[in-house]
């Protein structure tokens, strides 16, 4: 894998790495491991507390170094830091922030989302296109379900490099392209993560819908053509509102559409805090018709469930 930091020998998630980072060989950092027996194995493992690695939750979220701005970190409940070639997934409350940074220009952010209540409702991308009569996602843009509501609105965009119709990689393209797909290889593809994240909340593959994602861009050139537009560059952030209850499933893989031979992607920051949704006296609530009534559609559901 070529990642944006290239601070290890291998890639972050290979669990069959040819050397230590020190320069040991496999063989003698298993020897530094006594486990041949129960005592051994529990001083073992409690030696290991404390230790911090470059991809990794952040536990309290307060605790992250990479607070967004503006953000006291006493109101965080999820921060993160993806690794290339990584996923993540977490059930946010209705009314949270949530903040994608991409601190290299690397960073591919594929994003599904779930009605965190009833998951037969989720991400329907052709809808997200065409309710608000936008085909490209920015400030503003709603990702819609299947049953017209609200999912979530992007509330910040300082990249306006993203893709709602290429959907992320899979197996069969990796496979093709780097020679492995393996979620803990080389090459993973969002598919096969995603998957992975699904089935830790009691969905399979066939529960996936097609994902939109962030930091690298598609445009639809005149003869129809898809063309990549690549990232915008390091530092850029995506901010949205959870406007019900989610699952929100991410992957952060290389772009299916990336013309560059390597498989090329950085790190991704991933924040979150408590805060309100989209509420009447906001000008996108009735922005349009099409997106009042999906507004309505929203907080009819919410409020019969007291939420």
């Amino acid at each position: 894998m070529t990642t944006a930091e290239e601070s290890r020998p291998t890639a972050p998630h290979d669990p069959h790495p040819t050397e230590h980072p020190t320069g040991q060989s496999p063989a003698r950092v298993r020897d530094l491991h006594r486990t041949d027996s129960v005592r051994s194995a529990r001083q073992d493992a409690r030696a290991q507390g404390g230790q911090a690695g470059e991809w990794m939750p952040h536990l309290p979220a307060s605790s992250s170094p990479y607070p967004p701005p503006g953000v006291d970190p006493a109101a965080l409940v999820w921060a993160e830091t993806v690794a290339p070639g990584g996923y993540t997934h977490k059930v946010l409350a209705r009314g949270t922030r949530l903040r994608f940074d991409d601190p290299t220009g690397d960073a591919c952010a594929h994003l599904l989302l779930f009605n965190a209540l009833e998951p037969v409702e989720r991400l329907n991308v052709a809808d997200t296109q065409k309710i608000p009569w936008r085909a490209y996602l920015g400030e503003n843009h709603p990702l819609l379900s299947g049953d017209g509501r609200v999912l979530a609105v992007l509330t910040g965009d300082s990249s306006g490099r993203h893709d709602a119709f290429c959907g992320t990689t899979t197996d069969a393209w990796n496979e093709r392209k780097y020679g492995d797909a393996r979620p803990h290889g080389p090459s993973p593809s969002g598919r096969g993560l995603f998957v992975k994240a699904a089935a830790k909340h009691g969905l399979s593959r066939r529960d996936l819908p097609p994902s939109v994602s962030f930091f690298q861009g598609v445009h639809v050139e005149a003869d129809g053509t898809l063309a990549w537009r690549g990232s915008a560059g390091a530092g850029t952030h995506v901010e949205i509102v959870a406007e019900m209850p989610l699952l929100v499933l991410v992957a952060n893989v290389a772009h299916p559409l990336d013309p560059r031979p390597g498989y090329v992607v950085g790190p991704l920051r991933v924040h979150a805090w408590r805060g309100s949704p989209t509420g009447p006296d906001e000008p996108r609530f009735t922005a349009t018709p099409e997106l009042h009534r999906a507004y309505l559609n929203t907080v009819d559901y919410c409020e019969a469930r007291g939420l």
